[in-house]
């Protein structure tokens, strides 16, 4: 009786055992049950979703979608064809199916690949008719990009094909299908993209299709991607476009109280439709190659230049705090510093007689390059070393997010340079270097770089009397909520007392008669800003303009760097103020400086140079 028992509960025990795992395999585990790509028996086929809209911070479209065909390819299928006349419909040559036919056989014989993509509508008409006479090719539908404002290429970036490299890293994609390959594209894919639909169709013995797998219950319907809204100002940043024609420069425009980025501007520009359809490549190709203008360099967030005289700006705010000097410390300004007793060790003034003594107040607004460097010194050499003066200066500059990236979610940019202890103990290994050895430092020359988009936020801190929030460009994602890293604020190491005194110098840049950019006044407008000139060996120097508005609770802070144009005042100051102006008021009070902008060109500069550089070559 016990032996029978025993036997009883182990016939049993199996059995659970076996309807268990035939539970896991036909209803927990698809394995066993949705075929894999390369399965003879059952075609795999894609349905590809509309990739997310993309508007402006005030619902404009700037990115949507227009429908296309793609040409697929699944080799092992494809039957003896005239291959001059399938050439012929497809407007290709022969070398060009061979070339495509390799290419698809490379990547695989089972899985679908993209032969022959973005048809046209008339094309695709024509197409759909014959397509039954070439086995082992088949027509899909996909959506491109199109761009209707024809503007900031730069900040929405581009789609194209993923090579087999990108497919290796990401095996979600197959040959042939699309990706964001730079800007919000490329940064925001995942939230863009969708999911594509999957359809399983089975074969019998024959190969012949005999209609969907298992009565399609593990088709999918595609997902369409998200819809970004941007926090660019469309109007801002086509208004900055067109003030910037003709000339090689950035404008980088950010709303101090959120860090949300209002215009990036990069020139020279492009339509960003030449990179949609079958000519992207060729079109790609010829940006590409245009080394003189560099069309596709972001030069808001990639070009690295000395900031000029509105770095001094940090060299006031960290000879404050370091308390080497106070609102009515003066200097005598005899046209310039001198640093040393050589021929050379002597840095000269370039805003002509200001009178001495100098102030704080007077320095900002007429740039005295003595006083800035003599608070520059006095900062280093407050401490027992230089090595030691010159790591606090450094990390007070650091603070207000210059010499680093600024971790936003843009897809591209530099670090720039802030040079600290390390640096110089490089440069000088054998001898004992002192504040002299970088005072160019002071006035935003010597061995400082930095981008616009930088500047832009060294400037919203200034305007915010110390703190910043990251710069980003994305305002909202559907059902999905902004990080956290955007929203907190990053504080840097100057007390909030000494932003007001230096706040009220950048005020006088333009309120006072003899501040630098007085003639760039805008009525209505309380305007804070500086100047600058940053030195050139490679040709004329390059003008530059920080500045935000209004004084109190402001609503834009501003960077603009122009290559070559001079000094401050001449290009980057006029059109900082015209930007200023067309957001806050919306239009500008003074067409004729407006008009100015718009035509003026430093083409015959750029001319200039490349005739220069083409003879050294040659």
């Amino acid at each position: 009786m016990k032996r029978s028992g025993l036997l009883a509960f182990l016939i049993i025990l199996i059995a659970i055992i076996f309807i268990s795992r035939l539970f896991y395999l036909q209803i927990l585990n698809n394995s066993y049950t949705i075929p894999t790509l390369n399965s003879s028996a059952v075609k795999v086929t894609y349905d590809y979703p509309e990739r997310g809209y993309i508007y402006d911070r005030n619902g404009v479209l700037l990115v949507a979608n227009q429908l296309s065909y793609d040409i697929m390819i699944i080799p092992r299928e494809v039957k003896p064809l005239d291959t001059l006349d399938f050439c012929k419909l497809l407007k290709i040559t022969k070398e060009d199916f061979i070339k495509k036919f390799e290419r698809a056989k490379r990547y695989s014989t089972r899985i679908p690949s993209t032969f022959l993509p973005q048809l046209s509508k008339s094309d695709y008409a024509y197409l759909q008719e014959k397509m039954h006479k070439f086995k082992g090719f088949y027509i899909i539908k996909r959506s491109l990009r199109e761009y209707p404002l024809n503007s900031a290429p730069n900040v929405l970036g581009y789609i194209s094909e993923v090579n087999e490299r990108m497919i290796k890293n990401n095996p979600n994609y197959q040959l042939g299908e699309l990706i964001g390959t730079a800007g919000v594209e490329v940064t925001y894919e995942e939230t863009l993209r969708g999911t594509k639909g999957v359809k399983y169709i089975q074969r019998d013995r024959f190969n012949k299709e005999i209609g969907p797998y298992k009565n399609g219950i593990y088709d999918t319907l595609p997902v369409p991607g998200n819809d970004i809204t941007l926090t660019l100002d469309s109007k801002l940043q086509q208004y900055g476009e067109a003030l910037m024609i003709n000339k090689r420069g950035g404008i980088v425009a950010i709303e101090p109280s959120s860090g949300e980025i209002l215009a990036l501007v990069s020139t020279p520009t492009f339509d960003p439709n030449l990179l949609v359809g079958r000519e992207r490549s060729k079109q790609f190709s010829k940006l590409f190659l245009d080394t003189i203008s560099n069309p596709l360099l972001d030069r808001g967030l990639q070009g690295e230049y000395p900031p000029g005289s509105p770095f001094k700006v940090i060299t006031a705010l960290a000879a404050l705090q370091e308390n080497v000097i106070t609102t009515t410390s003066t200097i005598k300004c005899f046209g310039g510093y001198r640093y040393g007793s050589g021929k050379g060790a002597f840095m000269e003034c370039h805003c002509g007689t200001h009178g001495s003594p100098v102030e704080l107040n007077k320095a900002i607004y007429r740039s005295c390059n003595s006083y800035f460097s003599n608070a520059y010194r006095k900062t280093i050499e407050k401490y027992p070393t230089a090595r030691e003066g010159m790591d606090v200066w450094s990390n007070h500059v650091k603070s207000f997010g210059l010499g680093n990236y600024l971790n936003n979610d843009l897809s591209v940019g530099k670090k720039g340079l802030v040079p600290d202890a390390n640096f110089y103990n490089k440069w000088y290994p054998n001898s004992r270097w002192t504040a002299t050895y970088s005072i160019s430092n002071a006035i935003g020359q010597g061995e400082v770089l930095t981008t616009p988009i930088q500047l832009a936020n060294m400037t919203a801190a200034v305007a915010n009397r110390g703190f910043y929030f990251t710069p980003h460009i994305v305002k909202q994602i559907k059902d999905k909520k902004l990080d956290e890293k955007y929203t907190t604020p990053k504080y840097t190491s100057i007390d909030e007392k000494y932003f007001e005194p230096v706040i009220e110098g950048l005020f006088n840049v333009f309120e006072n008669p003899r501040g630098t950019a007085s003639w760039s006044k805008v009525k209505g407008i309380e305007i804070c800003g500086k100047t600058g000139t940053a030195e050139n060996p490679h040709g004329q120097d390059h003008s530059i303009f920080i500045a935000f508005a209004p004084k109190d609770n402001p609503k834009i802070a501003i960077s603009v760097f122009v290559e070559n144009g001079y000094w401050g005042s001449r290009w980057a100051g006029p059109i900082a103020s015209l930007m200023i102006e067309k957001y806050l008021k919306g239009e500008t009070i003074r067409p004729w400086k407006e008009q100015e902008m718009f035509n003026g060109s430093l083409q015959e500069e750029y001319n200039k140079q490349l005739k220069e550089t083409t003879e050294i070559e040659e």
